[in-house]
């Protein structure tokens, strides 16, 4: 819903101008950084920051797994203090790696920072070739072929991508 009345009211500025041309161009944002080496290389080293810290949480799920094992199989044998504290001990390492799980995981984790560090440069660097390229060429409104604007129909002619890649230097 939000889309549509995103679209309405864009529609709706270009309507309200229909005196003048509009000039508009489409591009794929993500076939452009995807075709990046630096995005890539970026892409690549947070894959691998995350598969590290996945194994690691993942290892740290099997020390729980071993100290809940250890305790079912003792149980019998503990006095219900020993148990009840067995079992806090358990609750307290489970509550643990749930906190690391989201610190480096959570919508302000590291892995988020991470990705603002090395992914920033790069889009500032697209961004500016984007509206040096649309300064260029007169464009008034360069929109992204993939986002949820509620764009329909694209015709080829209006798809820039190749364009902004080309004055990226980036090569197919």
């Amino acid at each position: 819903m939000k889309n549509i009345v995103l679209a309405l009211v864009f529609l709706g500025a270009f309507f309200n101008h229909s005196v003048e041309a509009q000039k508009i161009a489409v591009i794929d944002l993500n076939n452009i950084l995807e075709a990046m080496p630096e995005f890539r290389k970026a892409q690549d080293q947070l894959d691998k920051i995350a598969s590290e810290w996945r194994q690691e949480i993942a290892n740290e799920y099997d020390k729980i797994n071993s100290m809940y094992n250890k305790y079912q199989a003792e149980q019998v044998l503990m006095s219900d203090e020993m148990r009840r504290q067995k079992e806090e001990e358990i609750i307290a390492k489970e509550q643990e790696v749930r906190d690391l799980q989201r610190e480096r995981f959570g919508p302000e984790g590291q892995l988020f920072s991470k990705r603002q560090e090395l992914v920033q440069p790069i889009q500032e660097k697209v961004f500016a070739a984007i509206e040096e390229y649309a300064k260029e060429r007169a464009y008034d409104v360069i929109l992204e072929k993939d986002s949820a604007a509620g764009i329909l129909f694209v015709s080829d002619e209006l798809d820039k991508t190749s364009d902004i890649r080309r004055k990226l230097n980036i090569r197919n």
